[in-house]
């Protein structure tokens, strides 16, 4: 049986503004990243998914799309992209770009048409707004010159796309093909179940990603992505594309993986789940009996860092559930997403100061949301201020780095066995081994109140979510645990790999 690459895969999440800064500017680039490629092998991931670097005015880190085939200066150049393609390939890692086709940036040269007349049905206008809402905070429309009104369900700096004008359609495959014919591996597809809004863009009562929504989750885009597949299939090398899609049920995630449609979606239910047993077995079990091809993240640029999610009153809680989860999720069949810095225990930076902010959530919000900044502060390389590494030089990083990110730093866990980055190289290797030998199912077996326990062939995995140490089940050896482990005793907030024979039983 041919297994693609991407069915059990591992990838790196790079948002690229705060992974590596090689110009010494204090913010990330694609040189940066192809410096590093070695360390990502080394933590062994299979492919690289890198958040957008194409020209944009920044409204939305990058999300605000102003020429869809180049490289902004910012981030280097097209060279330099083809450079860090052929690299990684050379180190046996994949490369996924992000595509963002829900909506361009306001600077976009078919947007400025727009303004002029021309051209507008790429646009969504209207005479009158409806009463819909911008997912940053505020009404989704914004009034023009001519006293029209355009579409932005996000910033007013990213007006979203008419679907409906094949116009649209075109121009999108032509996009993919730019960069497939530049060696990229497949798509991460930014809000992957907008797109389409509903015939006569009705108003609503809730805007939440249901799948009555007028807003998200349209029929029609599953029509745009037959296309793609079929576009990506027509190239060598098992070319593939996860969607980004926000909806309230299993069964709808499950239309957009189809064997003509998208490869993977992300899993969020699984990032949303709270730390509990029941939680977890009903999102594995929801995932598992609808979804073809599984996806499992625990963060992402967009979310706040799960060791903070996870924290609790008493200290160090939020790091060792963290652990545990990332060993549960590894364990289990399909692809993990990870994102940058989790290798490396980062916890959200909550205490930015208002002035260093620059995500325009925070600002739609009139400051009563923090955003997302708190995720995206640049990750740190070595001990050494002002940057720890991630700049040359004395260079302040774009986003200020809190002090104790010196003892998180890459350098600082390098050869500790018990740091975080060490227990994830640990388990990556572990795992990749495993996948040769554990079918694509998931067994469980009775634990006590608290606590998972579940096979895969010869691998058993126990989670204990409960606040009294259980015995661990029966097992030949101990392969990987994410907290200490004695006496044959699994303690709280704690998740162990087990192996024994390679029939469960």
């Amino acid at each position: 049986m041919n297994i693609p690459w991407w069915r059990d895969a591992v990838v790196y999440e790079i948002y690229v503004r705060s992974f590596a800064d090689a110009s010494g500017d204090g913010v990330g680039d694609l040189p940066g990243v192809r410096e590093r490629l070695p360390y990502l092998r080394d933590l062994g991931v299979d492919a690289i998914w890198l958040t957008p670097f194409y020209p944009s005015p920044m409204a939305d880190g990058g999300y605000d799309v102003a020429d869809y085939r180049g490289v902004d200066p910012l981030f280097g150049t097209l060279a330099d992209f083809e450079a860090l393609v052929t690299d990684a390939h050379e180190l046996g890692l994949r490369v996924l770009v992000d595509i963002v086709p829900n909506h361009s940036s306001s600077e976009h040269p078919w947007f400025q048409a727009a303004l002029r007349g021309e051209g507008r049905d790429r646009y969504v206008f209207r005479d009158r707004p409806n009463n819909w809402q911008s997912t940053f905070g505020g009404p989704a429309w914004t009034q023009v010159e001519d006293g029209q009104y355009y579409l932005h369900l996000f910033a007013p700096g990213q007006p979203d796309f008419n679907w409906r004008n094949p116009e649209v359609h075109a121009e999108f495959l032509d996009v993919l093909r730019f960069w497939l014919d530049r060696g990229v591996d497949g798509f991460r597809i930014d809000v992957a179940m907008g797109l389409y809004k509903a015939e006569g863009l009705p108003d609503v009562g809730d805007q939440s990603f249901t799948t009555s929504s007028p807003v998200w989750g349209q029929p029609e885009v599953h029509g745009v992505y037959r296309d793609w597949r079929r576009l990506l299939d027509a190239y060598p090398g098992e070319r593939m594309a996860v969607g980004e899609v926000w909806t309230d049920s299993p069964e709808d995630l499950a239309r957009y993986v189809r064997p003509d449609e998208l490869h993977q979606s992300f899993n969020f239910a699984w990032l949303e789940a709270p730390w509990s047993p029941t939680a977890f077995r009903k999102v594995i079990d929801d995932t598992l009996s609808t979804v073809p091809f599984a996806t499992w993240v625990l963060s992402n640029h967009d979310v706040v860092r799960h060791r903070t999610r996870y924290e609790t009153a008493d200290p160090g809680t939020g790091l060792a559930r963290a652990r545990a989860a990332l060993l549960t999720m590894l364990a289990l069949p399909g692809s993990a997403y990870l994102y940058q810095g989790e290798e490396l225990g980062l916890p959200e930076v909550t205490d930015l100061p208002a002035e260093a902010r620059q995500d325009p959530v925070f600002f739609q919000s009139e400051g009563k949301l923090p955003g997302r900044d708190g995720c995206r502060v640049p990750i740190p390389w070595t001990v050494d201020p002002p940057s720890h590494g991630f700049s040359p030089g004395g260079v302040e990083p774009w986003l200020p780095q809190p002090a104790t990110f010196a003892e998180l730093s890459v350098d600082k866990q390098e050869g500790d066995s018990d740091s975080t980055l060490e227990f994830y190289r640990r388990a990556l290797a572990i795992r990749r081994d495993l996948l040769r030998r554990i079918p694509y199912t998931v067994e469980w077996l009775d634990s006590p109140e608290g606590v998972l326990f579940f096979t895969r062939g010869p691998l058993i995995c126990a989670i204990n979510c409960g606040t009294h140490a259980v015995p661990l089940p029966g097992h030949d050896s101990v392969l990987l645990a994410s907290g200490p482990v004695r006496r044959g005793m699994l303690p709280p907030d704690t998740a162990v790999w087990l192996e024994r024979g390679s029939q469960p039983g």
